[in-house]
């Protein structure tokens, strides 16, 4: 597993051949092949545990999309790719911002909120849509409810056993967590602000042949509980007609809203909230590039599939610049010897 980065003492740490910039997968695969490429690796994300979205938003939904599984949990995905990027002992420094980028020499330094040095020859942004917050459906009461009844998601599938449950939202997230609750779920609502979904036509059909109901043209306008949420009205926006729904637990899947947050102020260059790069991943900073769902070039794919294919990419490049004498291709890893 990484190990932890620790800072004894003074504000500044070892200098490094690259740092990442967010631990989600495609962060973690570039710090694993970094490391098969005999760089010193430093990851740095302000989240508390490593995975990115796969841990912080969905860790109990199945991916479909990634080579070598017809299915995997995120949270045993993020396990994965954390065993395999702490192959070689990379530094890990978590819950810290990376606030600023400078330029020293040839080099460059992170430095974090707390005014910690983070030195490095080159810098990969991996940082996925950037800081991510939860779009809320703003109603009274919903801080009040937070955590209370009403949440952003599921962490845990256990905590719905049992529940009497209303799902907001039309997308994927919303019927992917309508239908795999629905089995343990005492009751199951679907509320979505119009007739048209954006989930995939198999999941809604999945959810269509239960017994869950599917309040169309509707959207919740009050809360209710003492302590604990206890129901909602819902409003439908055609009739105005509204009714009072009982209900244990009430699931928000209507997006979030990102922001590349500090990287704003990097210099880099950005459109449409997302760094742009070249064929090669580079940025308009020499020795800084962008991979992953961050980044923007001309058929840009947002897929975990493509994003590692681009860390990989990457950190190759970054080899080659800090070694020009190191070959562009290292051959395939079969034929290395990975310390088994």
């Amino acid at each position: 597993m990484p190990r932890p980065f620790f800072t004894i003492g003074g504000a500044m740490a070892e200098t490094v051949d690259v740092t990442i910039i967010g631990g989600g997968p495609v962060g973690l695969f570039g710090a694993f092949y970094a490391g098969l490429r005999g760089m010193k690796v430093r990851i740095i994300d302000s989240l508390s545990d490593l995975g990115g979205q796969l841990t912080a938003l969905y860790p109990e939904k199945y991916v479909y999309d990634m080579p070598g599984f017809p299915e995997v949990l995120a949270k045993d995905l993020a396990a994965n790719l954390v065993e395999q990027a702490g192959r070689f002992g990379p530094d890990i420094v978590l819950g810290r911002v990376a606030e600023t980028l400078e330029q020293r020499g040839d080099d460059w330094c992170v430095i974090t909120g707390d005014g910690m040095e983070w030195p490095t020859k080159t810098v990969v942004i991996s940082a996925g849509a950037g800081a991510f917050s939860p779009t809320k459906i703003g109603v009274d009461r919903e801080e009040e409810f937070e955590g209370k009844g009403l949440s952003y998601g599921v962490r845990d599938k256990g905590m719905f056993q049992g529940k009497r449950c209303v799902v907001v939202g039309g997308g994927d997230s919303a019927f992917d967590w309508a239908v795999a609750l629905h089995p343990d779920a005492a009751s199951m609502k679907l509320v979505h602000r119009n007739d048209r979904f954006r989930a995939h036509d198999e999941t809604v059909n999945q959810l269509k042949a239960t017994d869950a109901e599917i309040c169309l043209w509707s959207q919740v306008v009050e809360l209710h509980g003492n302590g604990h949420l206890t129901g909602v009205t819902l409003e439908n926006s055609q009739t105005k007609e509204r009714r009072e729904v009982e209900c244990d637990a009430l699931i928000v899947n209507i997006g979030f809203k990102s922001s590349l947050g500090p990287l704003k102020d990097w210099g880099l260059t950005i459109e449409k909230n997302q760094i742009v790069v070249d064929h090669l991943y580079q940025t308009n900073l020499s020795g800084v590039f962008a991979v992953g769902d961050v980044c923007s070039f001309d058929g840009k794919l947002k897929l975990i599939a493509t994003g590692v294919g681009e860390a990989a990419t990457a950190v190759c490049i970054a080899k080659t610049m800090i070694d020009p004498s190191a070959k562009l291709f290292p051959g395939h890893s079969s034929d290395m010897e990975l310390g088994k």
